[in-house]
């Protein structure tokens, strides 16, 4: 079944004993450092303003301080907000009572961390039954229930292991199979895989990706890192300084930077990897010429296609294999190289 969306809305949050006498002015204008100056309270976030895909993964990014883990704690409320709404299923998490968020938190969400949360006097198989412990469910159903998802994340005959016994990815894999576990449609995952050493991060985002083709959570991750967010997010969304600077499919964030902040993100990206082959396209002028490239297959995977099958032409067909549009290799392998600033300007 796929899982609600999340649609949040002005979301405002200033840290501070009297943080709501300031969100007038910083809607008026007053800036994080002069709050900070005069008021002596914080800007965690300003405005903030996002529809998060049903059953999709939605990437929050930014550098430390832009308030990406301020706001995904706003979701379940282990912070309160200033002002503004967090909306599931139409209902304002920001407004729900202290039975109601207790249940919400319970049953709707789970929280993945960046430094795994492991109980270290649990073994794996009790750590991944924690949540179904908080929620009555019987010893029996419980044990059945984690060991199916300890099993899905690759860690079967580490039951009764430790948490001291496991490496830094293997942890990882118990605090997913915990979350997975509770059967919540939400899944929030705090810069769960910087910890991680790259190849091993590398394992889990593909771990990630292929259990929610199935699953088809709705899942909020944070991350600093750019090419883990272009890899995972079906949507993204940038923060800096407490505000979200553009927002976006991984394609349009790379193809349209919102302004020199962004640019300086995404230059570095290779487009090969993100954009698709429907972006780049041309109409149909007659008969579909040379081989079939499915709509979404990015620059590089058709690129390698083509030149492996000795074809300069191509033609795109969608999930039906109807022919939409026509390729050649000379504009793929121009469009994967990312303009000069110059380029971007006069574009």
């Amino acid at each position: 079944m796929v899982s609600h969306a999340i649609e949040v809305r002005n979301l405002y949050k200033i840290f501070g004993p009297r943080g709501g006498d300031y969100v007038d002015a910083v809607k008026n204008g007053l800036g994080k450092a002069e709050l900070n100056q005069q008021y002596g309270h914080v800007l965690g976030l300003r405005d903030i303003n996002i529809s998060m895909p049903a059953g999709g993964i939605m990437v929050v990014m930014g550098l430390s301080g832009s308030g990406k883990s301020t706001l995904i704690r706003h979701i379940n409320r282990l912070i309160d907000p200033t002002a503004g709404e967090v909306l599931y299923d139409g209902v304002d998490v920001c407004r729900m009572s202290e039975n109601d968020l207790r249940e919400f938190r319970r049953h709707k969400t789970a929280m993945v961390f960046q430094k795994f949360a492991l109980l270290p006097h649990r073994t794996v198989l009790d750590n991944t039954v924690y949540g179904l412990e908080i929620q009555g469910i019987g010893q029996a159903e419980r044990e059945k229930r984690a060991k199916q998802w300890i099993e899905r994340v690759g860690l079967a005959g580490f039951e009764n292991h430790y948490p001291n016994q496991l490496s830094g990815g293997m942890q990882q894999r118990v605090g997913l199979a915990r979350a997975l576990t509770n059967d919540a449609d939400i899944l929030l995952m705090d810069e769960a895989y910087s910890a991680l050493d790259p190849l091993i991060r590398v394992d889990m985002q593909t771990v990630l990706l292929d259990l929610q083709k199935e699953l088809k959570k709705t899942v909020v991750f944070i991350t600093h890192d750019l090419d883990e967010a272009l890899r995972l997010g079906d949507k993204i969304a940038i923060l800096r300084d407490g505000m979200v600077v553009q927002q976006g499919t991984g394609q349009e964030i790379v193809l349209n930077p919102a302004d020199e902040y962004i640019t300086a993100f995404v230059k570095e990206v290779n487009r090969g990897r993100v954009v698709n082959v429907e972006t780049i396209m041309a109409p149909l002028a007659g008969n579909p010429e040379g081989m079939p490239i499915v709509k979404g297959t990015v620059l590089e995977t058709a690129a390698r296609a083509m030149t492996g099958a000795n074809q300069t032409q191509a033609h795109v067909v969608d999930e039906a294999g109807q022919p939409i549009g026509a390729i050649n290799l000379g504009a793929i392998i121009s469009s994967m190289v990312t303009p000069t600033s110059h380029e971007a300007k006069a574009a």
